[in-house]
């Protein structure tokens, strides 16, 4: 390390294989970055609004909302600052931050959908106790072990990829901050954060998706012993969001995290699905075919309209 200066920043060399598409690039992912935003604010205030939705499936979903807004926001300013043509450095703290806050949110989204699993087979199996066994207490209990969950999770995987020393090149082959891509600028052994890394992000992504396989297994069982098909239907109405909300969500995390060797143009593309286009479709999935969300953003928009028009 005598012959290196530790590097204080990175540059970002950006999506692989696009130079000449960042004006198009651009101004498609602005506009999704503005209906993330737009989307999950609009769900997070009509459950905060309406008091028929502070139930324990809204709390989750709030939550989720939350963490969407929080996940976009990790990596997409900075991507849109250097496809308009700024900067595309970032500083060692920042790059620090960038890769700590993505992998939280990622673990966190993990750990929210197990719950919002538990809650729907609570809610279909033992509908009579569902209000005892998932008391506001309960609820408080699995959101906080959620965030405090994906933070231990990231606090190990951010610790072992900026222990090592960074002194060599400081261009990172993507872009944003993610440990397939800065790991390889270190100039010491990475064998080990390259190990733990795989197993803690397979790990926590397998042992989530059996839970929800299991839970789900268990609500299938009891709607398949409903005997009226409008009971089914009602019943599967309530799930039919959160499933397609998983298959979003654990897609790009196994074709990136759990390949030897992931093509770089793939694995960008399916992280921009992960970081933009899951996170706008959720606030779609979860109020498109919700009565309960529509009329909760009706009633605030006319009282929105109602004060405006007294003013």
């Amino acid at each position: 390390m005598r012959n290196h200066t530790l590097v204080t920043e990175f540059i970002l060399l950006g999506i692989p294989g696009t130079e000449g598409l960042e004006t198009v690039l651009f101004t498609l992912f602005f506009s999704f970055y503005l209906c993330v935003l737009l989307g999950n604010a609009l769900i997070l205030t009509a459950i905060i609004s309406s008091s028929h939705l502070h139930t324990p499936m809204y709390f989750f979903l709030g939550n989720l909302s939350m963490f969407d807004l929080g996940f976009s926001s990790t990596t997409t300013p900075k991507m849109l600052l250097y496809l308009s043509g700024q900067s595309p450095v970032i500083s060692f703290q920042g790059c620090v931050a960038q890769l700590f806050f993505y992998h939280f949110l990622g673990c966190t989204e993990c750990f929210l959908y197990t719950v919002m699993a538990y809650d729907r087979f609570v809610a279909i199996c033992h509908p009579l106790r569902y209000t005892v066994i998932m008391n506001r207490r309960v609820c408080s209990t699995l959101a906080t072990g959620s965030w405090m969950g994906g933070c231990v999770h990231t606090i190990i995987l951010t610790s072992l990829t900026f222990q090592l020393l960074y002194g060599g090149s400081n261009e990172v082959g993507y872009y944003f901050c993610d440990i397939p891509a800065v790991l390889p600028l270190a100039c010491e052994d990475t064998s080990l954060a390259q190990r733990v890394g795989f197993t803690n992000v397979g790990l926590v992504s397998l042992i989530c998706f059996f839970l929800v396989l299991v839970s789900y297994t268990r609500i299938a069982i009891a709607i398949s012993k409903i005997h009226s098909a409008a009971g089914r239907q009602r019943a599967f109405s309530t799930c039919s969001a959160h499933i397609t909300a998983i298959l979003c969500a654990y897609g790009p995390v196994i074709v990136i995290y759990l390949q030897p060797n992931p093509s770089p143009l793939l694995g960008a593309i399916i992280q921009i699905l992960n970081n933009l286009v899951t996170p706008m479709l959720n606030p779609l999935i979860y109020s498109l075919r919700n009565k309960d969300v529509k009329s909760a953003l009706r009633t605030v928009f006319s009282k929105r309209g109602f004060s405006l028009e007294n003013k």
